[in-house]
């Protein structure tokens, strides 16, 4: 009789695109952290900076989303402010929270950062606006399931 793992081990090819998104995303993590370090910020500063780009968030929700300890937010978003990238505000839907918001430099910085990435983007020039299109719903289409 076979095991649930005998009837459902994955075929060559889909461990190699297992492989391959495996080092892709390594070697995103390695150019984000020389990237991060070219603008004096640690990964984990310059991944809160990018969250807060997109909305002002509580620290809760910061911590959440960076999946540590909200003390640690705490000294990050402190190291951001100090800087003058991230501001402390109130919650406009409830004053008694505190949220953490990207400045515009601390916006720019992240802009910045992200046009550095060379190795994120550059082969994607290589592909035809179509084939950039499909990885597009495809990695889409793999976020959602």
């Amino acid at each position: 009789m076979a095991t649930p793992q005998q009837t459902h081990r994955p075929d060559p090819l889909t461990m190699e695109v297992v492989d391959l998104i495996g080092s892709v995303v390594a070697r995103y993590h390695e150019e984000y952290e020389s990237a991060a370090a070219e603008h004096a910020l640690t990964g984990a500063q310059a991944r809160l900076l990018g969250l807060l780009t997109l909305e002002p968030l509580p620290m809760r929700k910061l911590a959440q989303r960076l999946k540590c300890e909200p003390s640690n937010v705490t000294g990050i978003v402190d190291r951001l402010e100090s800087r003058g990238l991230v501001e402390r505000r109130a919650d406009p839907a409830d004053r008694r929270v505190k949220v953490a918001a990207a400045t515009n430099e601390g916006r720019q910085v992240a802009r910045d950062l992200r046009e550095s990435l060379r190795f994120a983007r550059e082969p994607l020039v290589g592909l035809s606006e179509d084939e950039r299109l499909a990885l597009r719903d495809l990695l889409r289409r793999m976020l959602e399931s």
